[in-house]
């Protein structure tokens, strides 16, 4: 749609669609339907209390994604441990392969 309306139109739109957001959002905490929708009775009244509690969730997920990343990254770490050992025990078996082949050189 956007490409349909002439390039002056097209700002004007722009702008008052990104100035709908900006006020429909507000500040975390500074009320009820703002960042992210009623949270409780103490969100709903805004404020400082509500400012700080809405702190202390960003908080919480941030550290819950941290957590996240961190069991993801061992999972990672142990999924390349177990692959180099199966390389390991992969490379025993060509190895013992190569001497049975080896063995029947001789016999000939």
């Amino acid at each position: 749609m956007a490409r349909l309306l002439r390039p002056g139109l097209r700002s004007i739109i722009v702008s008052q669609l990104r100035s709908a957001s900006d006020h429909q959002m507000g500040s975390l905490g500074g009320g009820a339907g703002k960042g992210g929708g009623a949270g409780g009775s103490i969100r709903e009244a805004g404020g400082a209390m509500g400012k700080k509690q809405a702190a202390e969730e960003e908080l919480y997920f941030r550290r819950k994604e941290q957590e996240q990343m961190a069991a993801l990254k061992q999972h990672h770490q142990d999924e390349i441990e177990h692959h180099k050992k199966e390389i390991e025990r992969m490379q025993r078996e060509i190895d013992r392969h190569k001497g049975k082949i080896r063995m029947l050189k001789h016999d000939d």
